[in-house]
């Protein structure tokens, strides 16, 4: 139903795929307020991640674990650049591939494969859960990180499983430039003019959180967030959130992390809480 938003301010901080996001939004009448977070950077020392490409063409992992869509494609740019990218598709094709939820699920079907499983729950902790059933002793399993996260308990788990753990890391995040549109958001917030703020990843509680510390705003962040609706995509947002004492208001329905269903709750929630701000 379009318009379910109409008369509501969102604040959304871009990341990967906000764009879709904000597109989503506006199509039910949000005024989408943006503000970029960081912006994604390939690793600046790209030999680690061609050596990782290599090792995958010459010896196919048995496993293939993938934490992100994102990594994938930035995985697949520098094996583009360096003439590598039809090998090593063939060589992940070989591989049993697994995906923490659909992003990097999505991200395989553009290059025309597809993972044999993919977490019910879009954690770390659902990773290790849909590994922790297969025997794994004697693997070769290649494991794509992603930047700002303790991944030990992850690699720590595979390895006592049995598990040969070839990790990589092919991008990273760059935070400083959007430090001065985080502030803006906060005065936002606290000055009662954004309804809601719609969260899809953890890294983003954690930017803002970081950004308002380094700016002496994190009362004024409190403040604000007293005051505007939360809305988190799923456990893995909703767990950061509390592990920094504050609330999650709006969340999909179990099983449906996703942008859509997300919007759906954020317009039932609003239409509750607040009336709509007459269009002019």
């Amino acid at each position: 139903m379009a318009d379910r938003l109409n008369g509501y301010r969102i604040l959304i901080l871009e990341t990967r795929e906000e764009a879709q996001f904000s597109k989503l939004l506006a199509e039910q009448g949000a005024e989408v307020v943006q503000c970029p977070m960081f912006t994604i950077e390939d690793a600046p020392d790209p030999a680690p991640v061609e050596a990782w490409i290599r090792r995958a063409i010459d010896r196919p992992f048995d496993d293939l674990v993938l934490m992100t869509g994102e990594g994938l494609r930035r995985i697949m740019k520098l094996a583009r650049a360096r003439g590598l990218d039809q090998a090593l598709v063939a060589a992940l094709a070989q591989s049993r591939k697994f995906t923490r939820g659909p992003k990097p699920g999505k991200a395989l079907r553009e290059i025309s494969l597809e993972a044999q499983q993919t977490t019910e729950k879009p954690t770390t902790e659902g990773v290790i859960e849909m590994l922790g059933t297969l025997d794994l002793k004697g693997h070769r399993l290649g494991l794509q990180l992603y930047p700002d996260k303790d991944h030990s308990a992850l690699t720590g788990a595979l390895s006592a499983q049995g598990a040969e753990v070839d990790t990589v890391l092919p991008y990273i995040y760059d935070s400083k430039a959007a430090n001065a549109n985080i502030v803006a958001a906060i005065d936002d917030m606290a000055g009662g003019r954004i309804d809601s703020i719609a969260l899809t990843n953890l890294g983003q509680v954690r930017r803002l959180i970081e950004a308002a510390k380094a700016h002496g705003s994190e009362v004024k962040l409190r403040a604000g967030l007293e005051r505007t609706l939360i809305a988190s995509v799923g456990p893995a947002v909703s767990g950061e959130l509390t592990a920094h004492g504050l609330r999650t208001d709006i969340a999909p329905a179990e099983d449906a992390y996703f942008m859509r269903p997300l919007i759906s709750a954020m317009a039932a929630a609003l239409a509750e809480k607040k009336p709509k701000v007459p269009v002019t």
